[in-house]
């Protein structure tokens, strides 16, 4: 009897194991018909070594320069052009910041980083001739290599871009979302749109990709170089971030005295330090250059003359597993366990909006804010003066008191970049019952444009979502033209007169056929949307999606108008070019019509100038990555990657995706197992050696 029952164990054991066996998949990657990689594994490790692997197949050169740079060693491997930003990255101590990260990061993520890592080099060495020859000497690559890069992204980019100087450089930062719960929706399903708007150019790129772990379906896009979703959706849920109104860096003034700063009236001694940096020379040879480090209470120094200095502060510095919350909100099946990694409180910038099957909506004005002594938002808005310890903050403020609205009742949430108040109109949230230095009070054209599609549509559809996504009317030319028709109507101008005419007819939007945006266009950068004394009724919070209104000089905007017609006429010898033929596309040796412009004038969709010729103007960034969802039995999704999923050179997926954009359409996102099988162009299944294509 008991050698019976053995065999019967053993048995068992057997058929245990060979159904455990039989159960395992292989990990894989789907590449479908745009070059977005479906990745299946059964295990955290293989399936973020399959992500690296797949973003080194899509962004090999683009990543090694990415990473390259966040060291510090531009200027080592590629040249004196990379010197500041090389001085920049040792200014703010990254390398030194990072290594504390790395003592200190939750194992979890240590595991995720480590495999990214290692998927990426195996692709390398795997393929190395997907790799410049200039770019060969950034490889290996290092789990320190991500923790600067996404220093460097988050903190001179985003925390730290207005008070570094860097934002300047665009022409609208920022993005759109929109939350539509079930009482505003046509199908009584949450629907979500996820759309950021950053430049079409190195760090600022997304990468698409699908991840299924163990039966676990996940979609969504981050920034090249970054592991995992940062903004996605699964089965149950989804979320965006936009860039928030938040001032979580100070830069301070501070004044020299004797080798050494004031402090509050006193003075103290710089904490000083230096680095050798190596710069590479044309003939190969490499010069040295010391660059002196200076740091104060207030932060390190970023600049400095003959009398003063400016220090920077900045918050998340000790916040090292953003990544690990970026993990937790993507695997999250509800909204208290996705509230939960929000509480984690270690993203320190951008707006969340969030949506989800069982009908949940959601906003928080998400980040780390300072706890400030004193002062309102003008106060800390500045350069801050007079080196006052006072100034200095130590601790932010925890979640709890973060402005949010969980299912408002109108039904729909929405953030353009505005700050938190209008998240909802009328506005729920009211800024006197927070800190005055919490957020600015102010509601954009743009903003004003994404509530009024809202409030004109009681019950939502699917495919009206998508069309609001793509709209390109312009609020200001709702608000302003009446008025200007009417200071023409008043004038003897006989040029303004038929400028007139040609708005008249325009349709008020900003598509590739439209007639009058050019002309409007051009008036509009004259007149200057974003200056309030232009407007009689300037913006009043009391009526934030109806002001400013009215022309404060209505002579003024009829000459502008002359002159802005004139040009035209002399340019293109008519006053009625259709937008698309003189606003182009260029990317990767495409060239499309486009749509949309900056949304300073109120234009959903965004698609702002990066540059411009004698005879075009053309597109430099804007809407990235757009996502539209619905939450219902099976989630549907479309999806956009504006100039497609890949940097590769010679990769068929540069740029494939710009003419759905020229034509203002989406594509669906592949989610489930047959649609995934359906449109997969290539196999590659996980070998000893890397992936490998399976025939």
């Amino acid at each position: 009897m008991k050698i019976r029952c053995f065999f019967i164990s053993i048995a068992i054991t057997i058929a245990t194991v060979f159904c455990a066996n039989a159960q395992k998949k292989e990990t894989q990657i789907a590449w479908d018909t745009w070059g977005v990689p479906h990745i299946t594994a059964n295990t955290v490790d293989d399936l973020f070594y399959a992500q690296g692997w797949a973003q080194m197949h899509n962004h090999a050169n683009l990543i090694t320069e990415l990473y390259g740079s966040a060291r510090g060693k531009g200027a080592e491997y590629w040249g004196k052009a990379k010197l500041e930003n090389d001085m920049l990255i040792h200014t703010l101590g990254f390398e030194e910041l990072a290594k504390e990260w790395e003592s200190k990061q939750d194992p979890e993520i240590k595991i995720i980083y480590a495999a990214f890592i290692k998927g990426m080099n195996a692709y390398a060495q795997a393929h190395p001739e997907a790799i410049e020859e200039k770019n060969r000497v950034v490889l290996p690559l290092t789990t320190l290599d991500m923790n600067m890069h996404s220093m460097y992204v988050i903190f001179t980019r985003f925390i730290g871009g207005n008070d570094l100087g860097r934002i300047q450089q665009w022409p609208d930062m920022g993005s759109n979302t929109y939350a539509i719960g079930p009482s505003r929706s046509a199908s009584g399903n949450s629907m979500l749109v996820q759309n950021p708007h950053l430049p079409w150019w190195n760090e600022f790129l997304f990468f698409e990709s699908h991840l299924n772990l163990s039966g676990k379906n996940m979609y969504g896009t981050t920034l090249v170089g970054f592991p995992g979703i940062a903004i996605g959706f699964n089965e149950h849920l989804g979320w965006s971030h936009t860039d928030n109104t938040i001032d979580n860096a100070d830069t301070y003034e501070l004044t020299l005295k004797e080798g050494g700063y004031l402090l509050d009236g006193q003075r103290k001694e710089f904490e000083a330090s230096s680095k050798i940096i190596k710069i590479k020379q044309k003939d190969g040879s490499f010069q040295e250059q010391t660059i002196p480090l200076m740091k104060t209470v207030h932060g390190p120094v970023v600049n400095k003359t003959d009398n003063k200095v400016l220090a920077l502060r900045m918050v998340g510095l000790d916040r090292p597993n953003m990544f690990l919350q970026w993990w937790r909100m993507i695997n999250s099946s509800s909204f208290d366990e996705f509230e939960s990694a929000l509480k984690m409180a270690q993203i320190p910038f951008w707006n969340v909006m969030y949506a989800d099957k069982e009908g949940d909506i959601f906003y928080v004005f998400n980040g780390l804010v300072p706890k400030r002594s004193e002062g309102g938002w003008d106060y800390w808005d500045r350069v801050i003066p007079d080196g006052k310890s006072s100034d200095v903050w130590t601790e932010v403020h925890p979640y709890a008191d973060l402005p949010k609205v969980k299912n408002p009742a109108n039904g729909w949430l929405q953030n353009a970049n505005d700050p938190p108040w209008t998240s909802t109109i009328p506005m729920s949230l009211n800024p006197d019952d927070y800190p005055p230095y919490m957020a600015p009070v102010y509601m954009p054209f743009r903003p004003q444009r994404a509530a009024r599609m809202l409030l004109e549509d009681d019950s939502i559809t699917f495919e009206e979502l998508v069309a609001y996504k793509h709209s390109t009317r312009l609020e200001f030319a709702d608000r302003i033209l009446d008025d200007l028709f009417a200071a023409v109507d008043a004038s003897n101008s006989q040029k303004a007169k038929e400028a007139k005419l040609v708005l008249e007819a325009w349709d008020r939007e900003a598509d590739a056929d439209s007639k009058g945006m050019l002309l409007f266009f051009n008036w509009a950068r004259k007149f200057n949307v974003w200056n309030s004394s232009n407007y009689a009724q300037p913006w009043d919070i009391k009526n934030p999606n109806t002001t400013p209104d009215g022309l404060s000089n209505p002579e003024k905007a009829v000459e502008l108008l002359e002159v802005a017609a004139t040009e035209l006429e002399t340019k293109f010898g008519k006053l009625d070019t259709a937008w698309g033929d003189y606003y182009k596309i260029q990317y990767n040796g495409k060239n499309y019509p486009a749509n949309g412009v900056d949304g300073s004038m109120g234009v959903f969709r965004v698609a702002w100038p990066g540059g411009s010729d004698e005879n075009n103007m053309y597109v430099g960034g804007g809407d990235s990555w757009v996502g539209v969802i619905e939450f219902g039995d099976t989630v549907k999704a479309k999806v956009l990657l504006s100039y497609g999923n890949s940097t590769q050179k010679n990769s068929p997926h540069n740029g494939d995706q710009l003419a759905l954009f020229s034509k203002k359409e989406l594509r669906d996102a592949w989610f489930t197992k047959d649609q995934v099988k359906a449109h997969t162009a290539k196999l590659e299944v996980l070998t000893e050696n890397g992936f490998k294509v399976k025939n």
